[in-house]
């Protein structure tokens, strides 16, 4: 069986399409998305039909979540941030936030012999950034089972999304990959002088698993892992006229696939020991 995982759409339209596009040329049994359908992009309404009408098993994101809770103490939020909330809901009725909130935490399955677990960041919370940089020790907390997992064992593969940049690192015979972000792809590790073209960050990246699905044994057709990169209209995306609070950066995040708060990207790098200034 051929699974497409897809993660961190983000209302973007035009690359979920072409995402969903190369996905049917590609064979693909099942499509299985880890969340945050929404928030960023002018499209989540279309974001979510496509999704609910294409998506086998779909995951909550931390975005999800937060823009379809409706206990939010606007007080305590800064005024981008209420705009923020505030412009994401006006995008939705009461039942599509009702569907969102109400999404899984995770998802499991046997695939050759091997437990494969799926989340949306990690498996205790929807929105701690896992890095590729991260210690040995935190990378294998990622396999553990948690009072939100589906059962008590520990996984032998972990696909999960959040951070925007895909990785596989292999650590205890174990599997760890994040499947990057379909509709707001960036790299955190950047230098003007170093860095490669743009189009090699400014795609849509998703994954495809393959192997005997819900199989116990190992066989000998063995798991593999696809990472795909698609091309998609930016321009085409970012020419609407949705009222977007956040317009400019986005359009800057999505054309230069970096992050628009780099400084909390940075900070996650002073927690690690890690000076970002000597990238």
């Amino acid at each position: 069986m051929r699974i497409a995982i897809i993660s961190d759409i983000h209302g973007n339209l035009e690359a979920l399409t072409a995402t969903l596009k190369d996905i049917r040329k590609r064979n693909i049994d099942k499509i299985i998305c880890l969340g945050d359908i929404i928030a960023k992009g002018n499209h989540s309404v279309e974001c979510l039909k496509l999704i609910k009408d294409n998506c086998d098993m779909i995951i909550r994101g931390n975005c999800d979540r937060h823009f379809s809770e409706t206990n939010h103490d606007i007080d305590k939020m800064s005024e981008i941030e209420e705009k923020r909330l505030k412009w994401n809901q006006s995008l939705l009725n009461k039942e599509q936030m009702k569907w969102l909130n109400n999404l899984p935490f995770c998802y499991e399955f046997m695939l050759n012999g091997s437990l494969v677990r799926v989340f949306h960041a990690t498996p205790w919370t929807d929105r701690e950034p896992i890095l590729n940089e991260d210690s040995i020790e935190t990378k294998y907390k990622m396999f553990l089972p948690t009072d939100k997992t589906i059962s008590q064992k520990r996984a032998d593969i972990v696909l999960y999304g959040h951070i925007h940049h895909p990785f596989l690192d292999k650590i205890y015979n174990r599997t760890l990959i994040n499947v990057g972000s379909v509709g707001f792809s960036f790299d955190v590790i950047r230098n003007k002088e170093k860095d490669a073209n743009i189009l090699e960050t400014t795609v849509a990246n998703y994954l495809i698993l393959e192997g005997d699905y819900g199989s116990k044994e190992y066989t000998e057709n063995g798991i593999s892992f696809e990472f795909r990169r698609v091309k998609y209209d930016i321009e085409k995306e970012l020419n609407c006229k949705t009222e977007n609070p956040e317009k400019d950066n986005y359009s800057y995040e999505l054309k230069n696939g970096m992050y628009g708060n780099m400084q909390k990207v940075n900070n996650n790098f002073k927690k690690l020991g890690i000076d970002s200034d000597k990238f």
